[in-house]
């Protein structure tokens, strides 16, 4: 029997036309599938700096513009960012619930949750989300060195079970102090795995927060490598210009600092392939302006590096 080649080619567009439909009709009513669309994104990934594993952080009490979760979430989306790490203020626990439904309207993923509030509980089993949860390491005052790790185990102890419970990561947030230093975190770290079922606890490191590292940045990189669950970026200067003046110094935008560019060197030489996250945490500055500072720069930094990988998803 013959067959009408026009026919054959009418019969392949109009397969080729519903299954196109088909996979429209998919993303715009199930948004929350967008999650597994980006683990295989992230499975192909070479370069921690593509677009789609930056985190946005430090936008929701830092925004002078105080968006609302509706408005925040489309800023997001606009700035074509798929994750975000919420920080909240008391302020903030009525609308918890809206955010996580914002973002998955928009196919963003709500990435990490900072500290902890029990409302938050009930939300991630109703939404069945499974945000990372950032917590300042404790930095106790004992005399010796595995005192202060053993009581520092000791304070963390109850979120570590909670976080176990729920199925969720448990990242360890430098902040200064005894706690914030790489090699502590490494030390509470490596004690909570190996004497407390937690295999789920690791680090998050700050640039904005660790001024004091640059100089040795890449070793104390190397050190936290196998605990990372995320690196949280930004423009660096010098120690001693933070100390003067906090409020000017402390946090860049990336490419305005003196030291980033060899830091995001060292994350590449690393082979981390893991989060990014930038920040706003400028409360004077409109959370879009900031993130679009820090985009632009990141852009910048990548194409002295030469990562085209990265480059290519901008």
């Amino acid at each position: 029997m013959k067959i009408n080649s026009s026919c054959l080619r009418s019969r392949r567009s109009s397969i080729t036309r519903f299954f196109i439909l088909l996979a429209l009709v998919g993303r715009l009513c199930f948004p929350e599938l967008s999650g597994d669309l980006r683990a295989d994104e992230a499975s192909n990934q070479t370069s921690p700096f593509a677009k789609s594993n930056l985190v946005a952080w430090c936008i929701v009490p830092f925004d002078a513009k105080q968006r609302s979760p509706a408005e925040r979430a489309e800023m997001v989306q606009r700035l074509g960012l798929r994750r975000v790490a919420y920080d909240w203020r008391d302020e903030h626990v009525p609308t918890f619930e809206e955010e996580i439904l914002q973002y998955k309207q928009r196919g963003i993923e709500y990435f990490a949750f900072w500290s902890w509030h029990d409302d938050l509980e009930a939300l991630i089993k109703k939404h069945q989300i499974h945000p990372q949860i950032w917590i300042t390491c404790p930095s106790p005052k004992a005399e010796t060195q595995s005192a202060r790790i053993a009581e520092a185990v000791a304070q963390l102890q109850p979120l570590v079970d909670k976080t176990r419970r729920l199925n969720l990561s448990l990242g360890l947030y430098n902040h200064g102090g005894w706690g914030g230093e790489p090699e502590n975190l490494v030390a509470v770290c490596g004690q909570l795995r190996s004497q407390a079922e937690a295999e789920h606890v690791g680090i998050v490191y700050n640039f904005h927060h660790g001024h004091e590292h640059v100089a040795d940045f890449a070793a104390s990189l190397k050190l936290m490598l196998p605990y990372l669950l995320c690196l949280n970026i930004n423009g660096m200067t010098d120690n001693q210009l933070v100390l003067e003046d906090a409020k000017r110094y402390k946090i860049l935008p990336l490419g305005a600092g003196k030291y980033e560019l060899g830091m995001l060197r060292a994350i590449l030489e690393s082979k981390y392939l893991g989060p990014i996250g930038i920040l706003d945490h400028r409360d004077e500055l409109d959370a879009e302006q900031s993130l679009s500072e820090n985009l632009q720069g990141l852009k910048e930094l990548l194409q002295q590096l030469g990562d085209q990988p990265a480059l290519a998803t901008f």
